[in-house]
């Protein structure tokens, strides 16, 4: 089987205290499956992205998992400029002195509740390559825009800025997370034949874009990813991986979507 990247968007949830409690259920989770165990590394990435006030108690939880075990900590977002008078904003200087190797940028929430546009989410993007950390860059359709056969129009767009000026060592450097924008936080879900469609579609304008047809894309899909959905998601051959929501709240339905891919009980 192929090597599954599970992440976790907490979005605005999980205090500090709800925060350590996922990390030591998390941890008696995988210590207490042969099969989650073996496939830590090798066959799955896990990564969780708490809000910022409660990075630190993830950063500090981890310390008592394996660290072979332990997650990957990210951010939900970031502001470009390393430092400055930016009310409100975290640099990516911050994060990483919190222990974070990921920020998630791009996320619909960030672009449709808070008007952040591709050129601002494009510098971002720079920006954490510039710092050496892994975007994981948010892209996908409305549903006015699905209903209008706009999909491949919008992905299109949305793919461009990002890459604009990146080279295809940085373009691979990328996780790519398509989430359609009528399936976050609706209980809808793509069906595995659409989401198909669409990772396909943009592996392929990636590596256009990078110049490279052997370029290693990692895609992920985000919208309402369940265990009971995951399976045919995963199995899919353009699908790498899921960003999940509400799902990625507690371990046991966490880890219970690649449980539900590979078959382990």
């Amino acid at each position: 089987m192929k090597k599954i990247y599970l992440y976790g968007n907490w979005k605005m949830n999980m205090n500090c205290e709800e925060t350590r409690g996922f990390y030591k259920d998390f941890g008696g989770q995988v210590a207490g499956s042969s099969g989650l165990l073996g496939a830590m590394g090798e066959a799955l990435e896990v990564a969780v992205f708490p809000p910022f006030t409660s990075l630190a108690a993830a950063e500090e939880a981890s310390k008592n998992l394996d660290k072979r075990t332990a997650p990957f900590l990210g951010a939900q977002n970031v502001y470009f400029e390393p430092k400055g008078a930016f009310t409100g904003e975290v640099s990516i200087p911050m994060l990483k002195n919190l222990g974070c190797t990921h920020i998630i940028v791009g996320h619909s929430e960030r672009r449709t509740i808070f008007g952040e546009s591709d050129d601002l989410i494009a510098r971002k993007v720079k920006a954490c390559l510039d710092e050496a950390i892994v975007p994981v860059f948010c892209y996908g359709e409305t549903l006015a825009e699905r209903e209008g056969n706009k999909t491949f129009d919008v992905v299109s767009r949305q793919l461009r800025a990002a890459l604009s000026g990146r080279t295809s060592e940085e373009a691979k450097k990328i996780v790519y997370a398509y989430e359609p924008v009528w399936a976050i936080g609706t209980g809808k879900s793509a069906t595995s034949d659409e989401a198909q469609e669409v990772c396909a579609y943009s592996k392929k304008l990636i590596r256009d874009l990078a110049g490279s047809a052997e370029l290693p894309v990692v895609v992920l899909y985000g919208g309402s990813v369940k265990p009971d959905n995951a399976k045919e998601l995963l199995s899919m051959e353009a699908i790498d991986g899921a960003l999940v929501g509400g799902a990625s709240l507690k371990a046991d339905s966490f880890l219970r979507i690649y449980r539900a891919y590979a078959g382990i009980d």
